[in-house]
């Protein structure tokens, strides 16, 4: 029988928005006032989102940031940095103990990115998950070799001519799995480098030709311009096959809208962005 879980698209929001509504939708789920949720957003401004972990004035040039008229803003899941301009952010927050979840993180995000799967398949691409094949490819994912996300797929990402399209992150909280993940329309990559740390020319110029050379967006390999809307429409349909789940939209109450507020005041405050 097929589930139905809530949708909602927020459409385009600031980044403090943006972190504090996956957030609360990940309270929401824990407390069991609304069944498992998939988000789509977009940003404005485009942010410059750095992973839990990442220690910021080490990782990121952040006058650069700002003299690009970027926002910044420190996520709760981990992984590296990753500019979120021209493309469709999705999240899914499912309970862990969801009967199709299996337990472990890369398993769970394997059924998770079905969905997303599904959705490029829409879109007329040939896409399949990337699975480290040896030891050492196995041990490179254990130590990322610079602060930018997308530079190598990861177990189970998506890849299509073998270069890695979309770029997942996941963390588990309350009893609950969150999952979002950038699904690039385009990329500029001059302007992404320029917003980090490196110890020398040289070492970046070689992080970016191994970044080309592994990552892609979608008009990267369209024969035609795919527009947002309908990425929003392919991965709406993905979803629903990947996970077979039907859809029902997300309404929420007045006191959930006070506590996603409350929550953009924490994304906002240095006290969370510089924590590292």
């Amino acid at each position: 029988m097929t589930e139905t879980w809530n949708f909602i698209n927020t459409g385009s929001k600031d980044p403090y928005y943006n972190m504090a509504m996956d957030e609360a939708l990940l309270n929401f789920v824990s407390r069991g006032e609304i069944d498992p949720v998939i988000r789509f957003y977009t940003w404005d401004p485009a942010t410059l989102s750095v992973g839990y972990f990442q220690r910021l004035t080490k990782e990121i040039d952040i006058e650069k940031v700002n003299a690009k008229g970027y926002g910044l803003v420190r996520r709760q899941t981990g992984g590296r940095g990753v500019l979120h301009d021209k493309e469709l952010t999705y999240s899914v927050i499912v309970p862990e103990s969801h009967p199709e979840m299996p337990s472990t993180v890369t398993d769970a995000y394997r059924v998770i990115s079905e969905g997303l799967l599904e959705g490029f398949k829409h879109l007329g691409f040939d896409a399949s998950f990337a699975i480290p094949k040896s030891k050492e490819e196995r041990a490179n994912l254990k130590q990322p070799r610079s602060a930018v996300c997308f530079d190598a797929p990861s177990w189970y990402e998506l890849v299509v001519e073998g270069r890695k399209i979309a770029g997942s992150a996941q963390v588990r909280q309350k009893g609950v799995i969150l999952q979002h993940g950038s699904l690039l329309q385009d990329v500029d990559i001059d302007d992404l480098f320029d917003m980090f740390v490196f110890k020398n020319d040289r070492l970046k110029d070689k992080m970016k030709q191994a970044f080309v050379e592994k990552a892609v967006a979608i008009n990267d390999i369209s024969n035609r311009h795919i527009t947002i809307e309908e990425m929003e429409v392919a991965f709406e349909i993905g979803f629903k096959k990947g996970l077979n789940i039907d859809f029902k939209p997300l309404v929420l109450n007045e006191k959930q809208q006070n506590e996603i507020n409350e929550l953009i005041d924490k994304y906002k405050s240095d006290e969370w962005n510089y924590r590292k």
